[in-house]
Order: C-alpha cells, then structure tokens, then sequence
C-alpha cells in the first residue's frame, strides 16, 4: 500500500475547468507539451500557468524565443494580470538584424542550437524556478535542422529539468509538418488546443488530453474560450459522474385537463418533448408548466433561442403569465441564448450551473431547433443531448425541450428526432374545422404513467392553454386535413377576450 508521502504532488494549472478535467492538475516536477496553431490560447495558458504558482509562493520562469518582452506585458494587461511576480527570459537577439548576423538567420547552425540551449540552462539554474514555460519549441526544431538533433536536444532539456525539481510546459505552435508524435512520446502529458471556424459566427475553441502518464483525466473534447482573465474551459458532461436521486411524485403542469391527459402531470427527473409546427403553442404550454412549478416554489430555468426575450415577456404577461416578479424574486432564470456566439459545451455549463449552483428544478430548452444550428451535425447533437439528460434526470429535474416541424399541415417533419430520449411526447397540431383553423393537442407517449390515448383541441387564452373535449367525432385530425361526423357543438366554443397572440 503507497505511504502518504508516495502520493504525487499536483501543481494547479489556474484553469478551473482543465484541473478538473485533469482530476486536480498537472503531476509536479514533469515536462508536458502544449500545442496548437497561433491564436488558440497557448501563451495565455502558459502566462496564467505560472501567475498560479506564484499565487502559493512558486518562482515562475517565462522563456520566449519568438515573443518580445514588450507583447508578453501587452498580452497580460489585456487580461488585467501583472508579471512583477515572474521572471520574464527574451532570446530574441537585440542586433539579429545586424549585416553579420544574416546568414545566421537564414541558416540556423549547431552552434546556434548549443548557445541557445546554454542559455536556457544558465537562466535556469540563475533563477531556479519551481514552474518553467518554454516559448516555443518551433525555434528549437528549425535551430536543429534535423529530427535526430532535436530529439537529443529535448530529451537533455528534460532530463536537465528532471534533476531541478521544475513542473515545465513547452508550447508549440505545430509549425513542423503534421503531428510531432516523438515529442509526445517524450513528454509526460500532451496538451492539444484547437480552433475552428464554422460558416458563420464566431470562432470555436475547444481542447483535447492526448496523453497524460498516471492522471485519470477526462478524455474527449473539451470547449474553451479566452476571456479577460485567462482561459475558460467546459469540461464535457459526463452524467455518469453524478449521483442520481430518486424520482418524486408527479407535480401539476397548471392545468388539470393537461395534467389529466398526461396521466397525473410532470414527473421530476424526466424530459418532456413539446413537438409541432411553429405558432401553435409550444412556447405558451412550456411557460405555463414553468410558472406552476415557481409558483409552488421551485426554482425554474428557461434558455431562449428562438426569439427575443422582450417578446417572450410581453407575450406571456398579455396570457396572464407575467414573468417579471418571478425574476425579480430569483426563482427564474431566464436567459437568451445566441447559438451563433455559444459553444454547446458553454451551454451545458449553463444548465449544470443552473442545476448545481442554483438549485434550478425545471428546466426549458426553447428551442431544440436552435440549438442543432449550433452543433456541428446531428449525430453530436444527439450525443450530447443523451448526455444532457441524463444528467438533469439524475438530478431530478422536470426538463421541457420544444421542437419545431416544418409545415402546418399534412405532412410535417422535424430538423431531427429526439422523441427516442424524452421519457414523454407531447404533440400540438393545426387542424381545420368549419373553415377555422384550429389546434389539438395530444401525448404520444410516456414511460412515467398510464397516458389518455384521447387527441383534445385546445386553445390559448388570457388564462393560458386551455384544454377541451375530446375530438371523438372527427377522423384524421393528426393529419390536419379531419373529416367531421359529428356536430359543431363538439368544438370549443372561441373564448371572449383571447388575446390572439400565439406561440
């Protein structure tokens, strides 16, 4: 059994999210890699690595061989960060543009490769730091100007480092052609930053461990962005990680007739999918089930996509559902989302903030169709909305998505099926009735309780959804297209003072 004192000391990187991912951070007194192409966060990372250390009292040694000291102080005070704590080493030759210096700088020579690396070596055992960031090593590749030098190089750098009890990131700009696999076999851990630009919107910055030698560390992609401070990574959801609770007791939507035909109402812990075309009331349904459950005091979540908050407000106050005290209270969070600006895995941060943080019990996604545009295919879509709920099940939370379909009427699809993951479907359709276009409402399924098989017209009121008779006089009322055997007093009857205002 391993004494106390076997345990590895780990050294933080000051990124929440990556030392969470690294389950606590990086093993002391080893040599990792950092790599990924200019503008992806390297120098912030390694700046912010060394700014931690100094923070419990470790000497910090910042070695450029690309970067002048003046852009590294200009790259700190964009993030609000001083550098008085560190040791800031340029290799950038003062007089390298002088006449005898040119040929040396269009041929990088051994002896180049040698005075570099003393260099290093003197600052080091000068200031003998606890934490060293190398910058970069693509200097390095071209002074040595073939692999096999390079590699005797980096491994002396190691070994030399080893016996100084440093923790040391080297960065690399993956200028060299393809992926340095003898560096990774080299260094304890492998650190990959990648950034991507989709067809519109900003770009995507998101982060992977390649290998990290005797760390459980969460493997997959990772998001980040940099932001003012330094880097912010989302870790990827993993529900698994998370202790589940047991499901309570079905809670009322607000309205009886719906909770009637869902079999008792919502049940925490599962995920409710409210389908149809758009402006048939998805929204409306999906706020009135929030306000129940603020108003028996739950906390409740909602992620706007689709439209502007403003109108979602003055829309819902005009049904009798005026949002704004409940977010003066605290019980809402009521947030807009853009997917255009927004990483999915910013977004599953979110929620789990939400959940976590908060104590959110009902959350609404709003919608779903949104939400798609901001992945990258259907298939990660569906990943990581399995994913998703699964951990707002555990957690016992009422989760409400909404999907819209294309078309009105007849034959209408969706951007992608979902109904597979929802532990309950509800599906609101337009149908024609004495030349009025109309709405039903009906439960396709659910895996919670007996649901009424019944499809019921609806309308929306000053009061909110209201629910109606069964449509058990008309054929085909799904398909939008009924035929009546029955007569019109079967039909809601138009309520006095509908606001007319729809999903």
């Amino acid at each position: 059994m391993p004494r106390p004192d076997d345990t590895p000391r780990l050294a933080s990187t000051g990124i929440c999210g990556l030392d969470d991912i690294l389950n606590g951070g990086l093993t002391s007194d080893r040599m990792y890699l950092v790599e990924g192409t200019p503008g992806t966060g390297k120098t912030t990372l390694g700046l912010g690595f060394l700014l931690a250390g100094a923070a419990v009292g470790e000497a910090g040694l910042y070695i450029t061989l690309a970067e002048t000291e003046v852009e590294l102080l200009a790259v700190a005070r964009t993030h609000g960060w001083s550098l008085d704590a560190l040791n800031l080493f340029e290799m950038v030759p003062v007089d390298g543009f002088g006449a005898e210096q040119e040929q040396t700088l269009l041929h990088p020579s051994e002896v180049e490769l040698g005075e570099t690396i003393r260099s290093i070596i003197a600052k080091v055992e000068e200031v003998r730091p606890n934490r060293v960031v190398l910058d970069s090593l693509s200097e390095l590749r071209l002074l040595a100007q073939s692999p096999i030098r390079y590699r005797r190089q980096i491994l002396a750098l190691k070994h030399f480092f080893a016996t100084r009890q440093c923790t040391v990131l080297f960065l690399d700009d993956k200028s060299g052609s393809g992926t340095d696999l003898q560096l990774h076999s080299i260094a304890h851990g492998v650190i990959s930053l990648e950034q991507t630009l989709s067809g519109f919107g900003a770009q995507r910055r998101r982060m992977h461990v390649v290998k990290m030698r005797g760390v459980r560390y969460r493997g997959g992609y990772h998001d980040f962005e940099i932001e003012r401070g330094g880097l912010r990574v989302y870790p990827r959801l993993v529900a698994s990680q998370y202790r589940a609770r047991e499901s309570g007791v079905a809670v009322s939507t607000g309205s009886g007739q719906l909770d009637a035909l869902m079999g008792g109402g919502l049940v925490p812990g599962t995920a409710t999918l409210l389908t149809g075309p758009a402006g048939v009331g998805k929204t409306t349904a999906a706020v009135q089930c929030m306000v129940a459950a603020i108003e028996r005091g739950d906390r409740a979540a909602y992620f706007l996509f689709d439209e502007r908050l403003p109108t979602l407000m003055i829309r819902s106050a005009a049904l009798g559902m005026d949002l704004q005290p409940h977010i003066d209270s605290g019980l809402l969070e009521l947030r807009a989302i853009d997917p255009a600006e927004m990483s999915p895995g910013e977004f599953a941060a979110l929620i789990r903030d939400s959940v976590n943080e908060r104590g959110a019990k009902v959350v609404v996604i709003d919608s779903l169709n949104a939400y798609l545009h901001s992945m990258p295919n259907e298939q990660f879509l569906v990943l990581q909305m399995h994913e998703l709920l699964t951990y707002l099940g555990q957690q016992g939370v009422v989760s409400l998505l909404i999907l819209g379909l294309h078309g009105v009427m007849g034959d209408i699809r969706s951007d992608v099926d979902l109904s597979y993951l929802s532990d309950t479907v509800i599906q609101l359709r337009y149908f024609e009735a004495q030349g009025e276009v109309r709405q039903a409402i009906s439960v396709i399924k659910t895996r919670t309780a007996r649901h009424e098989r019944a499809i019921r017209e609806f309308q929306i009121s000053n009061k909110g959804l209201l629910v109606g008779e069964p449509l058990r006089q008309f054929q085909g009322v799904l398909t939008g297209i009924p035929t009546f055997s029955g007569e019109t007093k079967t039909l809601m009857a138009t309520q006095i003072g509908r606001s007319g205002l729809r999903d």
